[in-house]
């Protein structure tokens, strides 16, 4: 889109949100004035009062002074002076910063982040100064340069968190304006900016995370205190008119309820007027402002007491814990140094306590004169407490982590250097391991002794051939007479191919050995050849 396109935009957005934030004030005080005053009173009176409200949401401070008839009526000390009404009704900055969000995404999603934020600060400012001469009255009295510059402020910063966003989810949009930052933040140390970067988002997570937590008590709360809460509804008795305007009231700060649980989990509380505390560790209450919805305040200090201190420790654990396993580089062990968790947890201790310390202050601020001057927790203390308890958290949180990474970088090098020693076969593979076997004669032993034995048989069968016939030794027997005939020769029996048997593989070692012998025509054996060789009578 073009520039001019993206200004025409925003500036109608902007314009939109202000005359909404402008109209959820008017609507009900006009709506008063027509039903319960009948419209006798004049309707400028309540133009004003919406003004001032518009004006107090967006953190303007209001001078007012009461009449005397009024005044006496409060029955509060100073009432007859001029008081300053300094509390700031949240719901209405947080259309303003909704607004804001949504043209810082847009005009940055565009390429024209700045233009679309300068053109919403300036409508917004044309707005407040719009606002602050219309409250300027005898009643109500606004500083106009803090009239122009707050209402102006509320909206750039949406739109700067809105502009932020988006070019962190795209990093491919062009945002006009953000050449110089990138640049500054190119040249800035990368280890700075992811310190900066992970502390961001580990303070402001845990912070956001505590009002999470709070807006879940105060629920509670409420839910189980409906009866004290319309019992003051009835006590009051504000009509149908006058219960619209109430309920809006109270829409309008139930931001800062919420807020004010935060204070009251993390210890320092908040005060009700001066003199009382509410705090997780003692409720001290005086006289407190009419509305219906601060029924829902605690009687008595809590059973758990200082226990909830334990929320925004674990919520910083839980960070810094997640955010270091999902950035932690385990590979190159980049992400293990000592110091590293130590400046996370201080730079997210930083954020917390700042976001938490700076919605506290401006939720709080005076409502009336006297006593009342004192209303909302005190933002140094909050700040202070979120800090402490977050910070420690992260700390604790981000050195589990760190142990938890060089526990990986060990088991990792390890695997690495096995794969690598495998690979250059550099690992001692351990020795085969064979069954024992009994012991037994080599087989060169045993075919020697059967050669043996053969040679010793062949020999005596050739002595008793060479010895003659007919000779007797002196004393042995006489020969039986033979038959005298042709002398008969027997033929020699042919050779016989050696046969060759495998050996069964299931047999004796020793039946394996001897098996080739008994088949080789040696005599003794039984052949058939031996048979024929000694058969004479043939």
């Amino acid at each position: 889109m073009r520039r001019t396109t993206i200004a025409l935009l925003a500036s109608l957005e902007a314009f939109v949100a202000a005359l909404i934030g402008f109209a959820l004030a008017l609507v009900p005080l006009m709506l008063l004035w027509a039903v319960h005053f009948g419209l006798a009173v004049d309707a400028m009176v309540f133009v004003h009062a919406a003004a001032g409200v518009w004006l107090l949401g967006h953190g303007v401070n209001l001078t007012a002074q009461a009449d005397p008839v009024t005044a006496s009526r409060t029955g509060l000390e100073g009432a007859a002076e001029p008081f300053t009404i300094a509390i700031a009704l949240l719901g209405i900055a947080l259309l303003s910063i909704s607004a804001g969000l949504r043209i810082g995404r847009r005009s940055a999603a565009a390429g024209h982040a700045l233009t679309g934020a300068l053109a919403a600060m300036a409508v917004f400012a044309l707005a407040g100064a719009g606002a602050g001469l219309i409250v300027d009255s005898p009643a109500l009295h606004a500083n106009p340069w803090w009239s122009i510059g707050l209402p102006a402020f509320v909206v750039g910063l949406g739109a700067l968190i809105g502009s932020v966003g988006e070019s962190v989810r795209n990093p491919s949009t062009d945002v006009a304006g953000a050449g110089p930052v990138r640049r500054l933040v190119a040249a800035l140390p990368p280890l700075l900016t992811e310190v900066v970067a992970v502390s961001v988002r580990i303070g402001a997570g845990a912070a956001f995370g505590v009002l999470a937590v709070a807006g879940v008590l105060l629920a509670v709360a409420i839910t189980l205190d409906y009866a004290t809460i319309a019992g003051l509804y009835q006590a009051l008795d504000p009509g149908i008119d006058g219960g619209i305007a109430l309920t809006m009231a109270e829409l309008a700060l139930l931001p800062n309820l919420v807020v004010w649980t935060a204070a009251w989990l993390l210890g320092p509380g908040f005060a009700l007027g001066a003199g009382s505390v509410v705090s997780s560790g003692s409720t001290v209450l005086g006289p407190v402002p009419g509305i219906p919805l601060l029924g829902a305040l605690p009687d008595s200090s809590p059973a758990l007491g200082g226990l909830w201190l334990v929320v925004p420790v674990l919520l910083g654990f839980v960070g810094a814990w997640i955010v270091a396993t999902t950035r932690g580089r385990v590979s190159d062990g980049s992400a293990t140094e000592w110091w590293r968790p130590l400046a996370v947890a201080a730079g997210s201790a930083i954020v917390a306590g700042a976001t938490l310390g700076v919605l506290a202050r401006w939720s709080s601020g005076a409502v009336g004169p006297g006593r009342l001057a004192e209303i909302g927790p005190d933002g140094f203390a909050v700040a202070l407490v979120a800090a402490a308890t977050i910070g420690i958290g992260a700390l604790v949180g981000g050195y589990a982590a760190l142990l938890r990474a060089r526990e990986a970088n060990e088991h990792v090098g390890a695997g690495l250097a096995l794969r690598d020693d495998r690979a250059t076969g550099r690992v001692d593979r351990p020795a085969p391991r064979f069954q024992p076997v009994p012991d037994r004669e080599p087989a060169a032993a045993s075919a020697a002794a059967r050669a043996g034995a053969a040679a010793s048989g062949a020999s005596g069968a050739a002595a008793a051939s060479a010895s003659p016939v007919g000779t007797v030794g002196a004393g042995d027997p006489a020969p039986s007479p033979r038959p005298v005939g042709p002398a008969t020769t027997s033929a020699p029996a042919p050779a016989q191919p050696a046969r060759t048997v495998a050996p069964d593989p299931d047999a004796p070692w020793w039946r394996r050995e001897a098996a080739p012998g008994r088949d080789d025509g040696e005599p003794g054996d039984g052949d058939a050849s031996d048979t024929e060789a000694f058969d004479t009578t043939r």
